[in-house]
């Protein structure tokens, strides 16, 4: 006799990742692959980096570097992230125990906070935020405590980010340049941060994988240089962005020997190690010359200002950024519903364009903060940034 299977009621996923599905940029990424539209939406340039830095990771590939590399990362690149932190931002990292290779930033973020976050424990953060911060942090069976910065400046409000630190909060992630908006915290904004992180004995992750690429004159500052901030301070960052590698996936943590520790813990039951011989090229670009650095930063402003003319001609509301290669616009005087997720759902079928809905940025309570918010990328080709302008133009 064959007795049927009994039909499950329980949910097939755990409770801590209950309302997280499929991220955004997976999902509008497909969308614009079925449809053939123009990819503004997930953050990945559609031109290829320097030769150096490609040309090295071929010979890596051919020299036989394909196994598994140390855990920590490759010497080479580990000596490279310290030379790269000295060099731009006047930090010192010990190599052998300050310095850990991940996969991407987003692994290094993924670490950190399952190896040094208690279940009940707070963390304070920046909204919006990059939507897997809330996924790591519920993870870690932790707590986000939002603190909004809000258009057209985005400017962090000291008295609000004061009042997200109670007496459970753990930890400050932090992220600037920031993504999805584009600001720059100010040296001002930054010391109060690092007075609360303090006073408050907190430890501090902090986001930077955008560090070159600011506009305007305005210049990136990590938090860590700031008196008694880099023994509290994990500094996270990658390749991806400087050197449009993005598929490399080949990140880094800088910090304190014991916080590393912490987050290699955690890392190390992730994906063990990754990207081996992806690791010395990224150790190449690490080191080109400071021309190649502010050529990328000229560059992309170039393609922001033609991105923001074209979004405003046609019929945006668009606020400036200072960093990132993300543009955040309201779409409400082209789309009074002011629906952004529906928007950006048409969008392709409708002009052939692909944009991101801010609203998966914002925590579920202050889902209407961002509901008529989109981000586009501008880190696309000239010839690609126009055509998408000229059929956004075609909506009104």
């Amino acid at each position: 006799m064959t007795v049927p299977p009994v039909e499950s009621r329980a949910p097939r996923l755990t409770s801590k990742l209950q309302g997280f599905g499929s991220t955004i940029f997976a999902e509008m990424t497909a969308l614009a692959n079925e449809t053939g539209s123009i990819n503004l939406g997930q953050g990945f340039p559609d031109y290829d980096g320097p030769s150096a830095v490609l040309d090295a990771a071929v010979e890596a590939i051919r020299s036989g570097q394909n196994q598994y590399p140390p855990g920590p990362g490759v010497l080479v690149l580990r000596e490279a992230i310290a030379e790269h932190q000295q060099r731009f931002w006047g930090l010192d990292y010990d190599p052998s125990l300050e310095i850990l290779v991940t996969a991407g930033a987003t692994e290094a973020l993924a670490g950190a906070l399952l190896g040094l976050l208690e279940t009940g424990d707070e963390v304070a953060l920046l909204e919006p935020m990059y939507d897997s911060y809330q996924a790591c942090i519920a993870l870690a069976g932790a707590v986000t405590r939002p603190v909004l910065l809000r258009p057209p400046s985005y400017d962090l409000d000291p008295d609000e980010f004061r009042a997200a630190i109670t007496p459970k909060t753990r930890a400050i992630l932090l992220n600037t340049p920031h993504n999805p908006t584009g600001a720059v915290l100010s040296d001002e904004q930054l010391r109060v941060v690092a007075e609360i992180a303090v006073e408050r004995d907190l430890i501090v992750i902090s986001d930077e994988v955008y560090e070159h690429l600011t506009y305007d004159g305005v210049v990136h500052r990590s938090i860590a240089t700031l008196p008694g901030m880099r023994e509290r301070t994990l500094v996270i960052s990658s390749g991806g962005k400087t050197f449009n590698t993005t598929g490399w996936k080949v990140g880094w943590i800088c910090g304190p020997a014991p916080l590393v520790a912490a987050a290699r813990a955690a890392k190390q039951f992730l994906t063990y190690v990754s990207s081996g011989p992806f690791q010395p090229a990224i150790a190449v670009g690490l080191r080109l010359p400071d021309s190649y650095f502010r050529d990328l930063a000229d560059d992309l402003q170039v393609k922001r200002d033609l991105l923001m003319t074209g979004l405003v001609e046609a019929g945006f509301e668009v606020f400036r950024p200072r960093g990132t290669y993300f543009v955040t616009v309201d779409i409400r005087p082209v789309d009074p519903t002011g629906d952004g997720d529906a928007f950006c759902r048409s969008l392709p079928e409708r002009c052939g364009v692909v944009g991101i809905p801010n609203v998966v940025f914002y925590d579920r309570a202050h889902r209407a903060e961002g509901r008529h918010l989109v981000r586009f990328a501008f880190c696309k080709r000239s010839e690609s940034i126009h055509e998408a302008v000229t059929r956004l133009k075609g909506l009104s």
